[in-house]
């Protein structure tokens, strides 16, 4: 019986180490990560004033299940879904898209953009929105982004949409999946941007 329950406390703590080694601690750590990079240019300086109701907000997307991960998608088919080999992201798309929208409409128009924590200072517009695609689509031999996005204004009294979407081609590979994904990334945010500053 004794020998028996040293069996079974080895078993156990070979799991939870096991179990450590899956969770993290043996995983390989990727060469580089991939990240969101603004095109529209940088102005030198931001000095701005919002009247009551004309701040911009811009909330973080919902992503469907596929796109929770810090991992880049393969479309293949209708059902069918891998992720580009050596290719991560440095944080969910989600949260970058939203930053990179963010910069964008900051850089290309006269909006004071606020973060969402601070979205108390001033109702002023709303951005929500979808983001239902951004990977590799391999039927097309391209990289889809496609953002449903909803702008609400006056505490929701008047609510906007509209669907953006930008393909760059691709061949599937880690190093051209990154740029066209950034490239395609970025029409979407100044297409957006475009919107809301005429908003």
């Amino acid at each position: 019986m004794i020998r028996l329950s040293r069996i079974m406390a080895s078993a156990a703590i070979a799991l939870s180490l096991g179990g450590c080694a899956l969770l993290g601690g043996g995983a390989k750590t990727p060469a580089w990560l991939l990240t969101l990079t603004p095109a529209a240019a940088a102005p030198p300086s931001i000095n701005r004033t919002a009247s009551v109701g004309e701040s911009v907000t811009i909330d973080v997307p919902v992503i469907p299940e596929a796109l929770r991960t810090t991992r880049v998608p393969v479309q293949s088919g209708p059902i069918a879904i891998a992720y580009v080999k050596d290719l991560t992201w440095v944080d969910r798309p989600d949260k970058l898209f939203q930053d990179l929208v963010a910069e964008t409409v900051t850089r290309t128009t006269n909006r004071v953009v606020l973060d969402p924590r601070q979205s108390n200072l001033d109702p002023g517009l709303t951005v929500t929105g979808n983001l239902s695609r951004f990977g590799f689509d391999s039927q097309e031999n391209a990289v889809l982004v496609r953002y449903d996005a909803t702008v609400s204004a006056n505490g929701g009294s008047a609510v906007r949409t509209r669907r953006f979407e930008a393909r760059e081609p691709a061949d599937g590979t880690a190093a051209s999946v990154g740029p066209a994904l950034n490239s395609a990334a970025n029409r979407v945010a100044a297409e957006v941007a475009q919107w809301i500053g005429g908003v």
